[in-house]
């Protein structure tokens, strides 16, 4: 029996808004743009952008970390105002999210890279187009799946929920990242780790430092912190050599 193919891409999603994904999906273009690969980057649809005629901000990071020729409307089709999920807030710009044009657009940027980087919205139950969740478009996808968790109080919890949630989904788990590590760490940030890693079948692939500086200098120094990791092989099982 031949091998199975290796997916040409992985999924990023989060524990939560605003736990660094986007920093982390940019991180990873970066690294594997560096290494001279032809990257794709799609984020189906960006809420929370002030004017929707052009790339909202973590559009535009994906754009400049890949060093993508993409279109604006190729890397990201959906632009929405309302700082909502997806289909929330296309409800009430009066917009319609074709569910079935995006899944064609994103299995063509796949199909035309070397490896592609596709983050979602929010978690994976963040409603995306009609009754269909950012999990289903994962799923649809057949992309191995990168959960971004923070490292605070509650983090437990919500990555267990989330890795829990994807399994019973079939969706197949690359891992998870814990991000934004403080340099003074509290009793929760000290404990999460050992206590994820041990309460959950899934890959602790790396915990990444809180970066400083504009969104483009978090990026570099993610994506120097990746290559730098102890656990860099577990991750990099899942992209190209």
């Amino acid at each position: 029996m031949p091998a199975a193919e290796t997916p040409k891409g992985l999924f990023i999603t989060g524990t939560d808004t605003g736990v660094g994904k986007t920093l982390v999906a940019a991180a990873l273009a970066r690294v594997l743009r560096q290494k001279g690969l032809k990257i794709g980057v799609m984020k189906p649809a960006e809420t929370g952008v002030p004017d929707c005629r052009r790339l909202g901000p973590d559009g535009t990071l994906l754009k400049w970390a890949a060093d993508s020729s993409l279109t604006d409307d190729q890397i990201c089709p959906y632009r929405l105002k309302a700082p909502l999920a997806p289909a929330v807030a296309a409800s009430r710009e009066q917009q319609r999210i074709n569910y079935s044009e995006l899944l064609e657009q994103a299995q063509a940027i796949i199909a035309e890279h070397d490896f592609t980087i596709i983050e979602g919205a929010g978690g994976l139950m963040v409603p995306l187009a009609g009754g269909l969740l950012m999990a289903d478009f994962a799923k649809a996808l057949a992309l191995p799946v990168v959960v971004v968790c923070r490292p605070n109080l509650g983090t437990i919890n919500h990555t267990l929920l989330t890795l829990f949630a994807a399994r019973n989904l079939d969706l197949q788990i690359a891992g998870y990242l814990i991000n934004n590590m403080p340099k003074e760490k509290g009793l929760a940030e000290e404990t999460a780790p050992h206590s994820l890693a041990s309460m959950t079948m899934d890959e602790l692939l790396g915990i990444l430092q809180q970066a400083e500086g504009d969104d483009r200098q978090k990026v570099e120094s993610l994506a120097e912190q990746l290559l730098s990791m102890p656990t860099y092989p577990l991750l990099a099982r899942h992209l190209p050599s």
